[in-house]
């Protein structure tokens, strides 16, 4: 999940999914209430503990941050020099992904599924088309972008990554990781702490009242992410001047910007994702009998 979300179209949340930790998760977030406060006030840390699934959220924190800390400058790097095997990579991810959801959890041939399966999909491609917004700078911007951005990071298929993007704040706070910046880091994740306690509480109320129509939805989201992470993406720019705002879009392998479509290593990362999601897909099935 980690090493997901730090890249710009790929969502932690989409890594859960396919675990088949997704749900476990929600609940375990949703157990931060009133109730937990109350314990923690008391002192009684250790049924607080339990309440929160605490063995499970260390053990999944621990490798979000390790992967976050540990691969922010090998993805930085991967973006620079090799972006579309690495896109490649996450679009057999997502894909494989997709289809195995589909297949376990979406009846495509009832109506109301079909209809939120679309409606997912939709939405997927009108934020991966949206162009980048200005956004206020400094630490209330950073705060805000982490609450805005911890909502992407829980969805599969919308990357928290990608909306800081768009929100033209996703340099400071990589700059803030691989600098170590304390200050910044600790107001993105107030900002992050907020918005994921606020968010998954829906996402928890809806699982409980329509879990079939909402996992539809998701699969439409995940797959319409495809757009998102297409290997192959040409830059665009708001105003005719080099200072304007950029963005990119999807465009064909042969397209004037694409110099070196690069196939070889594009169908091996392609294929490489798949079969990384299916062995844990595997895994996972077993894990759960």
């Amino acid at each position: 999940m980690g090493a997901a979300d730090v890249v710009p179209g790929v969502s932690g949340g989409t890594v859960a999914l396919i675990t088949g930790i997704y749900e476990r998760l929600i609940s375990a977030l949703v157990a931060a209430d009133k109730e937990a406060l109350i314990l923690l006030l008391h002192g009684r840390l250790r049924v607080l503990w339990y309440r929160l699934d605490g063995p499970f959220l260390a053990v999944l924190l621990a490798g979000i941050l390790t992967a976050v800390f540990a691969l922010a400058s090998g993805i930085h790097w991967l973006l620079e020099h090799y972006p579309q095997p690495l896109w490649s990579f996450f679009s057999g991810l997502i894909l494989i992904s997709g289809i195995l959801l589909v297949r376990d959890e979406v009846n495509v041939a009832r109506l109301d599924h079909l209809l939120m399966f679309t409606l997912g999909a939709m939405f997927a491609v009108f934020i991966a088309t949206m162009p980048p917004a200005s956004f206020p700078s400094g630490l209330p911007g950073l705060f805000f972008a982490g609450m805005i951005a911890i909502c992407a990071m829980i969805l599969p298929g919308i990357s928290g990554s990608f909306i800081l993007v768009l929100l033209g704040m996703y340099a400071p706070v990589l700059s803030a990781v691989r600098e170590v910046q304390l200050v910044q880091l600790s107001v993105f994740a107030l900002g992050c702490a907020f918005g994921l306690l606020s968010f998954t509480r829906v996402l928890s109320w809806l699982l409980r009242l329509a879990r079939l129509r909402v996992i539809a939805f998701l699969s439409g989201i995940l797959l319409g992410s495809l757009l998102t992470v297409w290997p192959w993406q040409a830059a665009v720019r708001l105003g005719a001047d080099a200072d304007s705002a950029a963005w990119t879009r999807p465009v064909l392998p042969s397209h004037s910007s694409i110099t070196d479509p690069q196939w070889v290593l594009c169908i091996g990362s392609f294929i490489l994702g798949m079969v990384v999601v299916w062995a844990l897909h595997r895994v996972s099935g077993h894990a759960n009998r």
